[in-house]
């Protein structure tokens, strides 16, 4: 017997129990890939349980009434067997009074991928509503918010985790924001107790790192959290087309997917399209990525060891992130930077103290640097460049991530089909609402014009699904914040001091160290401060730059003042609890006008 196992779903981070509804089968009926056997029951949601494979539903393991837990197992389909039935067909619809038979056929139950029939080949009515490309975080935001809405949606994902298993999430979920925060964590606490536990009165004695069982963890993670997603297309009724998405052309009114993967290939059509396909890592030409020696980001989530010697190409977001995880574990980095400037994007003052902070750690890092080449041996990497001054050196490291920017993911899409075509970066060209120039057709996240950050991808999916159910959304990307999550993190949103002096702007700012913060003391974190800027006649908040301990956390209280267009003075007006790290935000806001209390 080819035995697949049916089991409980992920549930959600706050659903630990559910209670069994009635079989929808019983033992020895033929059953469908995708089709629904049983229905689950909880104090949220009730939740519907697919069949991951055809056959013939050989053993069901619970009853109705009985309790469950997430990953139990349910039952057990044979995938070779025969039905105990002689013509077995899919489940009838159900609750369908047999006096309705000359009724047209209804789409298929959300939870199973309509297959493409002929009505929808000639133009008729669309499959879905709304089909979204791409389920990282701005697609699958985009795909939960138009469900809710009342949209009928589907997602186009195509993603293979290394256990040949399609996931939800896209990059960020699975390779990206949320393993590194996993690492970026680990690594931090073994920093603390080989480092800074001395000074808290604690002792510990053969402190040592277990690097599989990082990544163990991280991987852990990375499987709740994707499943996460799964729960919530289960729970909006949102469709999983699995395998690679393209446009192919309009019907009618009605816009063509092509979706092949796993040897198959299917058509649908949708009124509606959003494409949230994401970003893929920027390779060096002539440089190839065996995320072995040489690795991008999702490379250097999976090292099995801490290298002796990491060299970084690229000291942005990922290569200071990734560069601190492996510092942290005893690796001697090394980060080369093309620009001139370090962290040139961000407010001088947080350039300076960061710079001094990590050198101070121990990450060494060049400036103005050219690449000239890099080579390869079955266990370690040789990098050829000139310095700022254009002196030839050479960089011998164990291992080299690469870390130089991103690119949108717009080949293969069929963008010609429709009449749109990305431009010489690669972008789709939208308006300042996520349109295409071709009507019914938006683009999000990475592969459109500004910061390739997960939350401005989600708020744009938001922006989207409002904007096809007729509402009239907004997005201010001057308070999209940015967050470097190094330690201390490095976070800010509005404008930076230099860049408000080089349009003319009259300013003042107030700025308030961590070291005079009591919260900050007790926890042991005193390094970096809060910069706020605000306009010298209105005191509007213009910019605020954190270098600090939760600095991701601090800056939304900016962002709530800046979207509400929040002088100073009212962040200096209300009250913070004590002690806390965002008495610091109170803090800087009074300096400002010069009258900071605890300094």
């Amino acid at each position: 017997m080819a035995r697949v196992e049916v089991k409980v779903p992920q549930l959600s981070e706050s659903v630990t129990e559910a209670t069994m509804l009635p079989w929808k089968k019983k033992a020895g009926d033929a059953v469908a890939q995708d089709e629904i056997l049983v229905e689950l029951e909880t104090d949220k949601v009730v939740l519907e349980v697919p069949a991951p494979a055809a056959g013939t539903l050989a053993e069901v393991v619970k009853k109705e009434g009985d309790i469950v837990h997430a990953d139990e197992l349910l039952a057990i389909i044979d995938t070779e067997a025969k039905a105990s039935t002689a013509a077995p067909a899919p489940a009838p619809a159900p609750e369908k009074p047999a006096a309705q038979p000359a009724q047209p056929a209804q789409p298929a139950a959300a939870a199973a991928a309509p297959a493409s029939t002929p009505a929808a080949a000639s133009g008729q009515k669309a499959d879905f509503d709304v089909i979204v490309i791409g389920s990282g975080p701005g697609g699958y935001i985009a795909a939960i918010r138009a469900a809710q809405l009342g949209r009928k949606v589907a997602c186009v994902e195509e993603w293979i985790n290394h256990a040949g298993k399609p996931k939800l999430g896209g990059t960020c979920l699975n390779v990206g924001c949320i393993p590194s925060k996993a690492l970026l964590a680990s690594s931090e606490q073994f920093e603390k107790a080989q480092l800074h536990f001395g000074d808290l009165g604690i002792t510990m004695d053969n402190l040592a790192v277990d690097v599989d069982k990082m990544v163990g963890r991280k991987e852990a993670i990375v499987e709740k959290i994707t499943g996460g997603v799964e729960f919530l297309f289960r729970k909006n009724k949102i469709t999983w087309l699995k395998g690679h998405g393209k446009l192919a052309g309009k019907d009618g009114a009605n816009f063509k997917i092509d979706v092949s993967g796993d040897g198959k290939s299917e058509s649908h059509t949708a009124q509606h399209v959003i494409i949230a396909t994401g970003s893929k890592a920027r390779h060096l030409p002539n440089v190839p990525v065996d995320n072995k020696i040489v690795s991008d980001n999702e490379g250097a989530l999976a090292f099995t060891s801490v290298p002796k010697k990491l060299a970084v190409i690229g000291a942005g977001v990922i290569g200071l992130e990734l560069g601190s995880v492996w510092r942290r574990l005893g690796a001697e980095v090394t980060i080369l930077e093309a620009l001139p400037e370090f962290l040139g994007t961000t407010d001088a003052a947080l350039q300076k103290e960061a710079a001094k902070l990590f050198k101070k750690q121990g990450l060494t890092i060049h400036l103005g640097v050219k690449i000239d080449g890099v080579q390869t041996t079955d266990s370690s990497v040789s990098i050829s460049y000139q310095d700022k001054d254009g002196n030839a050196q050479t960089l011998e490291a164990d291992r080299l991530i690469v870390s130089i920017g991103r690119v949108p993911n717009t080949d293969d899409l069929g963008l010609d089909s429709i009449g749109l075509s990305a431009d010489e970066r690669g972008f789709i060209p939208v308006d300042g609402h996520c349109a295409t120039k071709v009507p019914n057709v938006y683009a999000i996240g990475d592969v459109v014009r500004g910061p390739m950050l997960a939350h401005k991808a989600e708020d744009e999916g938001v922006l989207v699904a409002e904007i096809i159910d007729g509402q009239k959304p907004h997005i201010d990307y001057n308070c999209i914040p940015w967050v470097i999550y190094t330690h201390p993190e490095i976070a800010w949103v509005g404008q930076t001091e230099q860049a408000l002096k080089a349009e003319g702007r009259a300013i003042k700012a107030g700025q308030f160290p961590m070291l005079a913060n009591g919260r900050a003391m007790g926890i042991g974190e005193t390094d970096g401060f809060i910069k706020i800027i605000a306009d010298a006649q209105t005191d509007e908040i213009l910019g605020v730059h954190i270098i600090s301990a939760n600095a991701s956390d601090l800056i939304a209280e900016a962002v709530v003042a800046m979207e509400f267009k929040a002088a100073s003075e009212d962040i200096g007006r209300i009250c913070h609890p004590h002690p806390s790290l965002s008495e610091v935000m109170r803090e800087a806001a009074l300096a400002v006008d010069k009258r900071a209390l605890n300094i």
